[in-house]
């Protein structure tokens, strides 16, 4: 199962930075939209994330982290970016 593998190494700023990558939007452009349509609760958030804007699940659900925990999201980003740094 090399692709679940995978998956349990990803970092969040490895998903957030695919999601950057496939839609060139940052969180904080699906953060702003989503107050935008009134989209507060975590499955309304999936579902409009998966249907809407394209995103699998995974990608989805940090995008909802940031959404409803911005300060826990930059926190996790920047925890990811020190420890990317600190490998090199």
């Amino acid at each position: 199962m090399k692709g679940l593998k995978r998956r349990e190494n990803m970092t969040y700023k490895a998903y957030i930075d695919n999601i950057k990558a496939k839609t060139g939007k940052g969180p904080e452009y699906f953060q702003k939209l989503a107050k935008q349509k009134g989209l507060e609760k975590h499955a309304e958030l999936l579902s409009w994330l998966k249907s809407d804007c394209g995103l699998g699940y995974g990608h989805a659900n940090a995008i909802i982290l940031y959404i409803k925990d911005p300060e826990l999201a930059r926190k996790k980003l920047a925890e990811d970016t020190k420890r990317e740094k600190d490998r090199k």
